[in-house]
This record gives C-alpha cells, structure tokens and sequence, in this order.
C-alpha cells in the first residue's frame, strides 16, 4: 500500500508537515486528478469518483436515511450513491479485514442527502431534491456543486435533522482516527453546529474517504477538543474500521472563534445569538484580553508596499515589516520580555502555515511580525508569563522539514539572523503571506 508518511516524521512535527507531505507526495506521483495542484485543497484523488460503487455495498451506508457529505470534488460520487434511486445491491465483498455480507440492501429513495453551504457563506445545509423521475445524467449533475446550486432547498438550524452518517473530506488520516483538513476548520464547525442544533447523535458514524497513500501516522497530541474524528476510512482498496474512541466536539467551542469568523458567518451569528438566550458561555476569542482585531500584512519581492489581508481564525495583530527595516528597529518595536523570536523560517514559508502551527500548540500571539524575506517573525504576548509558556510550547517545532528557533526576542537584538535553512533556495524568492 503507497503511503505518504514513508520518512520518519520528525519529533516536532505539525499539521503542516503532514498536510504538506502528503501534498508534496500526491503531486510527485500524480495520484490526483483536477484541480491541480491538490496543495490547499482536499486532494481529488484518482479513482474518487469510483467510490460511489464502494459506497453502494457499504453495510453502514445502506442502513443510513439522512447522510451528510462535505462539497469537496473527491466525494462527488459518494453524493451521487446517496442520490442513485437503485433499490437493491447485492453484496459479497471483502476489502482488508472488512467484510461485506451476503445481503440485499436498500438504499434508494428515502435517504436524504445534506451538503453544507460552501465556506458556511449562506447557510449551513443544502438539502439536494432532484426533479422527479430524474435520469441519472440529471443525477450526476445534482452531484456536483453546480448541481448543489441548481437543486437545493436551505436547511436551517431550527429544522428538524437527524444525520445518520457523516461524509468529510481530508487531507491525512491515520487508522487510529485521527483526521487533519486543510486548515480552514470548516468540517469541524460544522459538526459543532450539527451538535448545537441536534442534528447529530452518540450514534452518528463519521466516515472520510481518501487515497491509500493519505493513510498516515498522525500524533494524537496534534488534536484538539474542537477537531473531528473519524469511524471508518474508505480507500479505493480497503474499509478501515478506526474503533476511535475519543470524543467528537461538543457544539462550538466559542473561545477559539475570532470576530472576524464570526462576521463572515451569518449562520454562526445566528447560533451564538440563539446559545446567549439559552445562557451558555459564547464568550468570543480575545474577548477577555480585549485583543484588537486581526490585520496581516502580505511583503513580496515584486511589491514594495505592504498589502494588508484578513486572518479570520484569530485575534490579534500581525504586521509585515516594510522591506528595509532593520532587525534593530523591528526589536525596539516588539521588545522586552513578552516578545519571542522565531528564526529559521525556511524559504517559501506561508505566514499562514505559521499561524495554524502556533494555533495547535496553542500559543497565538497577540501580535505577529512576519519579515519572511528575512526568514524570521516576532511574537508578543501580554506578559512575560506567557511568553515563557508559549517558548516551551514552541521547541521543536518545524515547518517543511526545518526546527525553528524560538527564544525571547531581547537575546536577538544584536544578532543576525544565522543559521537558516537555505534548502531550495531560489534567487529573488517571493514570499507571500497569504491566508489559509
């Protein structure tokens, strides 16, 4: 069986390091079809489309009514199995340990099929209703997200949903269950919002669907309580039962949602509104510190001006230096004992891949300097406190195969930035920080 993770992963590794391995190792060996490149995307891995006759002899798929399934181009034929109005499939199947029984199952009509609205921007469900008698060329289309568009009813949280199985995308998944997105966090606020609105039960089975090569060894101490897991992993050879046993997230942990999320989501608003009334705690990120809102700033080698974009995930402010500035002058800015230097920032570096690395070892800033051209950052926390905890988070940390650095930013003053992996160096780079 390919797989990505072939190399030992290294003790600091992070989400990123997997997502970006598994990337790296899909393009390499051209194992997924359009959109090209998979790199920040849910791969469509070749032979994805197949999967609607896999799903079809699924035992668990069979006995679900209302199955929810993430938009994403790979698990457009798993929509098209939920649509498919063939009655009956008769079973004899063995994949891995996984052995399918002897038996007709129905599946057709009466299974509801829920896709959520693309980055939550209307909504949070779509209810597909093809026309009546549709012939399956209308059917393959429904599947698709113009399909979703044309033949789509809104769903809202008050309606009465009970999702029997739940159909995310993913980026890397190990065969304990542990899952990793792209970074964007979508799948998993769509389940606290099912658990909010109780659409999901104890008894909701969560499946992902992937190549074989994305079935990889993921650290549990990478998770979170807000990230989802996985049941079942299917694979164009194989049905892996994870038995995971760790607890799904229960609603929306509002403390790890910034403002800026929350205005781009009308539905999100509507929900901490509805949660307020009912007197939970839907205290915002940075609400307590009264953090200002987030900036970044984007500094390439083609553009002397910085440009200025939103980082919706978190709090904060993260600036770019102009090119020019001196490390001196940056310092003086962002000096004294609550401000860390990050160093060896290899090249090619996001500063979004930054921010996700710092979000899962839990310490975000609540300021960040990116100066990428230079291969470094500065953090500043509110006291010295957490600067100390957020340096211990920090050590070992890696982003594309290289350990940063990470120490108080008054040891850097008087230092040049030394010691930088130089791997893949091209001349006049374009550094771009850029959200997820």
């Amino acid at each position: 069986m390919e797989r990505a993770a072939g190399a030992r992963l290294s003790p600091g590794v992070s989400k990123w390091d997997l997502r970006q391995k598994v990337w790296d190792y899909m393009e390499a060996n051209n194992l997924a079809d359009f959109p090209r490149p998979v790199h920040h995307r849910i791969p469509n891995f070749k032979g994805s489309f197949l999967m609607n006759h896999l799903v079809q002899k699924w035992e668990v798929f069979g006995k679900a009514r209302e199955v929810k399934v993430d938009p994403d181009k790979p698990l457009e034929g798993v929509r098209l199995a939920v649509l498919q109005p063939s009655a009956h499939a008769v079973c004899s199947v063995t994949l891995g340990q996984t052995q399918f029984s002897q038996t007709r199952l129905p599946h057709r009509a009466g299974k509801t099929l829920l896709v959520p609205t693309p980055r939550l921007r209307t909504g949070l469900f779509n209810r597909i209703v093809p026309p009546p008698g549709a012939a399956k060329d209308t059917l393959r289309k429904c599947a698709t997200s113009q399909g979703v568009r044309d033949y789509s009813v809104p769903v809202g949280l008050d309606a009465n949903v009970h999702v029997d199985l739940v159909v995310v995308g993913s980026v890397a998944v190990s065969e304990k269950g542990w899952r990793i997105g792209k970074g964007e966090g979508f799948a998993d606020m769509e389940y606290g919002m099912m658990v909010s609105m109780g659409a999901v039960r104890e008894d909701t089975v969560v499946v992902t669907a992937v190549h074989d090569c994305q079935v990889v060894d993921i650290p549990e101490a990478l998770l979170g309580d807000h990230d989802l897991t996985v049941d079942y992993i299917l694979t164009p050879t194989r049905v892996i039962r994870t038995g995971c046993r760790r607890p799904q997230p229960q609603g929306i942990l509002w403390p790890k949602v910034s403002h800026k999320t929350l205005e781009k989501i009308p539905i999100l608003r509507s929900l901490r509104c509805r949660e307020e009334r009912a007197g939970k705690d839907v205290t915002l990120q940075g609400e307590r510190t009264d953090v200002p809102a987030v900036v970044e700033a984007a500094t390439g080698a083609m553009d002397a001006r910085p440009k200025n974009l939103a980082w919706p995930e978190e709090p904060g402010l993260c600036q770019a230096s102009p090119r020019g500035e001196s490390v001196s002058a940056s310092s003086d800015r962002l000096r004294g004992l609550s401000t860390l230097f990050v160093g060896n920032i290899p090249p090619a570096t996001r500063v979004s891949e930054l921010k996700a690395a710092l979000r899962e070892r839990q310490a975000t800033p609540v300021q960040l300097t990116w100066q990428g051209a230079q291969h470094r950052a500065f953090l500043r926390y509110g006291d010295k406190a957490t600067a100390e905890a957020a340096t211990l988070a920090l050590q070992g940390l890696s982003l594309h195969g290289c350990v940063l650095r990470v120490e108080a930013a008054k040891a850097q003053r008087h230092k040049t930035a030394s010691g930088q992996c130089r791997a893949d160096q091209r001349s006049s780079p374009v550094l771009r920080a850029a959200t997820d």
